[in-house]
C-alpha cells in the first residue's frame, strides 16, 4: 500500500521561509519520480516542482530561484525548501510519485501553506 505523508506546513509572513517534508512508503523510492503540486482556494492543481532518480528536475516558473526540491532515498523522504514566500504561494501542497515528470499516479493528503502579507 502507498503511503505518502506530509509535513512542514503552517502559517509564515511574505519574505519567510518554510520546509515541506514528504514521507513514502509502499513504493521502490530509489526508482520514483517524487514531486510537490499544489492548489490554491477555487484553482486547479499545478505543478510545483519535479525530481526523478537520476536528478532531473522540472519546475513551475513562479517556483524558480525560490523553492528547491530535493530527496533522500536513504529516509524515502522528499523536501521542498521554500523561500521568499510570497502571498500567492498560500495553497494546500500535495506530494506526489510517478514514473515520469509529467504525471503522478500517486498523492499524499497535502498540507496548508498560508502566507500572510
Amino acid at each position: 500500500q502507498v503511503q505518502l505523508v506530509e509535513s512542514g506546513g503552517g502559517l509564515v509572513q511574505a519574505g519567510g521561509s518554510l520546509r515541506l517534508s514528504c514521507a513514502a512508503s509502499g513504493i521502490i523510492f530509489s526508482s520514483r519520480v517524487m514531486g510537490w503540486y499544489r492548489q490554491a482556494p477555487g484553482k486547479q492543481r499545478e505543478l510545483v516542482a519535479v525530481l526523478d532518480s537520476g536528478g532531473r528536475t522540472r519546475s513551475s516558473d513562479s517556483v524558480k530561484g525560490r523553492f528547491t526540491i530535493s530527496r533522500d532515498n536513504a529516509k524515502n523522504t522528499v523536501y521542498l525548501q521554500m523561500n521568499n514566500l510570497k502571498p500567492e504561494d498560500t495553497a494546500v501542497y500535495y506530494c506526489g510519485t510517478g514514473y515520469n515528470l509529467y504525471g503522478m499516479d500517486y498523492w499524499g493528503k497535502g498540507t496548508l501553506v498560508t502566507v500572510s502579507s
